[in-house]
């Protein structure tokens, strides 16, 4: 693809007031999940407000692949998917392309580790650089045949387990906190002889242990003195049942610092998830003196769910609880764009996750933030920002998606034009963004 095909072009023309009331996307941890319990299921699953992103079509088309009917998305988000149990997959006729999908090819491994058949999984340029060993090293443990590249990176081979034989339980402290390996270590845990536990160091979303509960499997979680265990005994089965899928609060943060950096304006954003494990972006964002408020709380497919209303404010430089990453670690491009544009300086420590996402997301940000004429100074797990005048500038978001979304946000602020390349993969998470941020007021063209 040609880069100007890759070229998302921003204007800020009319930059100044952010008003409205928007539905952002459904989120995205849901809508993974939905898939992939929905097909292991006994029964026919009902999800609405699901994701039509890129990520989450990919998490789809690999189950497709692996004999599940699907129905859906369509024009309402809603997906029928005809579950076939834990043990009724079949081995796809081809390797399974997870596109940019990291939540995908992460939590597969923990599911096809236990299958009867050989599968493989690979993706696009951007996934195929990412660290599978965090991944693949539990599940050896666990007695998996399964393998990555020589540098640890996709593809991911995975050979089965022979028929009469399990993968056998273990317990497994994780070396650092991350969603994603302990979701992938659990769902093998439904494949494995016995009870798999998992110990996290630090909070991570829930969503997983959430989901499997809702599907009738139980799930045992404990707090310890080295942090929560979350445990699982294999051998019991998921029942089909309907999933509501909140709104996306990683896609609401760019909406939420859009709303707080403008001039002038209030903007009401619905149905946005308030699951607690993921709300650090709200937290900061208070602390950085920002208005906005939380209303109409509820309960929602298991999560808890609000609306949230954001005005106009003048935001101050923080330096961010340590607590609080963990619970804000894909929002924190949208939080540096905040903190660019905050008085006095923000600061962030015990961030080095933020180095393996799609891109390395503190030294994307930096330098987007360098050319644009904000001061800031990159540490291994964190960054100094020093609150100033955005200018004009050309941004590589690197294939990020959140790094693209974040700069043209930005905008708002900008004293030119910015150009950022290589948005493709803004689709992965929020296919309407472009159109939803020229509705409450931003000036995006998109080439």
């Amino acid at each position: 693809m040609s880069q100007a095909q890759k070229t998302l072009t921003i204007t800020t023309g009319l930059a100044g007031k952010v008003s409205g009331d928007i539905i952002v996307p459904g989120d995205k941890s849901c809508s993974h999940r939905s898939i992939m319990f929905g097909s292991l299921a006994e029964g026919t699953t009902n999800v609405s407000g699901f994701l039509p992103g890129d990520d989450c079509l990919a998490t789809m088309n690999a189950f497709k692949a692996m004999g599940i009917k699907i129905e859906g998305p369509d024009e309402q988000q809603n997906v029928v998917i005809h579950g076939k149990g834990l043990f009724g997959l079949t081995a796809p006729g081809n390797a399974l392309n997870i596109g940019n999908s990291g939540t995908t090819i992460r939590l597969m491994s923990g599911l096809l580790a236990g299958q009867k058949f050989a599968s493989e999984m690979a993706g696009d340029s951007s996934l195929n650089k990412r660290p599978m060993a965090r991944v693949v090293d539990p599940l050896k443990l666990m007695g998996a045949s399964i393998s990555a590249a020589e540098n640890g990176t996709p593809p991911v081979i995975c050979q089965g387990v022979e028929e009469g034989q399990s993968l056998k339980a273990i317990h497994y402290d994780l070396p650092m906190a991350s969603a994603q390996v302990k979701s992938c270590v659990l769902l093998a845990g439904m494949y494995a002889n016995g009870v798999t536990s998992v110990t996290e160091p630090g909070i991570t979303r829930d969503h997983t242990e959430r989901m499997l509960t809702a599907f009738g499997y139980p799930v045992t979680v404990e707090d310890t003195p080295i942090g929560k265990k979350v445990s699982i005994e294999g051998g019991h089965k998921l029942t089909a049942c309907d999933i509501q899928v909140p709104g996306d609060i990683s896609s609401a943060t760019f909406f939420m610092v859009a709303g707080l950096i403008a001039k002038e304006g209030e903007l009401i954003i619905r149905n946005v998830g308030m699951n607690p494990t993921r709300i650090g972006s709200i937290n900061i964002l208070q602390q950085m003196n920002g208005d906005l408020t939380i209303i109409n709380e509820r309960m929602a497919g298991g999560e808890p769910v609000a609306d949230v209303v954001v005005k106009s404010s003048q935001l101050k430089g923080i330096d961010v609880n340590e607590r609080d990453v963990p619970l804000a670690i894909d929002e924190f491009p949208a939080i540096f764009i905040a903190a660019a544009c905050a008085k006095g300086t923000t600061r962030l420590r015990g961030a080095e996750e933020l180095r393996v996402k799609e891109s390395d997301r503190i030294q994307a940000m930096a330098d987007g933030l360098k050319e644009l004429d904000i001061d800031c100074t990159v540490f291994d797990d964190g960054i100094d920002i020093v609150g100033g005048q955005l200018t004009s500038g050309t941004i590589h978001s690197h294939d990020d998606h959140r790094i693209a979304m974040s700069f043209a946000i930005s905008s708002l602020r900008a004293s030119g034009e910015i150009k950022i390349l290589e948005c493709d993969n803004v689709a992965t998470s929020f296919p309407n963004f472009v159109t939803l941020a020229n509705q409450v007021g931003l000036t995006l063209n998109q080439a």
